[in-house]
């Protein structure tokens, strides 16, 4: 008993701290940072819409592998497995995850808008933590990007590095 309430304080410490989680949904090759707020003893996200982050595996339901990383150092902290709920747009449980996903929000475009534009265009979910934590795993866990638009593939101006050091020294 005492081994699952450690766990369960383990788990709720570390996501509430982090600010970013790492979940893999079902069917998924590899995980994806997604940022979060925890209410009432669950990660809320928010995504699936236009200019919100994508929720692959997720928005089907079923369950996910969540890993929390430190903030300090960035290494893993706990991964635990999760039951993924969909809030339904107008309940209290909606309303009261968006109240807490909407301070968490950088860079909104619409501000006090935002719950109105989720509700229309995104979903909500609840990843609720189910059962014990999982096991650390051994070896080298890196793995290739998600591909995303954001990237470059163009080099550097070569006169960067040179720009650069003339600020530091000034």
């Amino acid at each position: 008993m005492t081994s699952e309430l450690l766990d369960q304080a383990l788990v709720e410490e570390a996501t509430k701290k982090s600010g970013l989680i790492w979940v893999k949904g079902a069917g998924e090759a590899a995980a994806r940072a997604l940022w979060h707020a925890w209410h009432e003893g669950a990660a809320c996200v928010v995504g699936d819409g236009p200019g919100e982050q994508p929720l692959p595996g997720l928005v089907e339901g079923g369950s996910a592998e969540v890993t929390v990383r430190s903030k300090d150092k960035g290494g893993r902290l706990v991964s635990w497995t999760a039951r993924i709920v969909r809030l339904t747009p107008g309940t209290p449980e909606w309303d009261a995850a968006v109240a807490e996903l909407k301070g968490k929000r950088l860079n909104a475009h619409d501000g006090e808008a935002m719950p109105q534009r989720w509700a229309r265009e995104c979903t909500v979910l609840r990843l609720e933590p189910s059962g014990a934590t999982l096991p650390l795993p051994d070896g080298d866990l890196a793995a290739r990007p998600v591909p995303s638009p954001a990237t470059t593939r163009e080099p550097i101006p070569s006169g960067l590095p040179k720009l650069l050091l003339r600020r530091r020294r000034g």
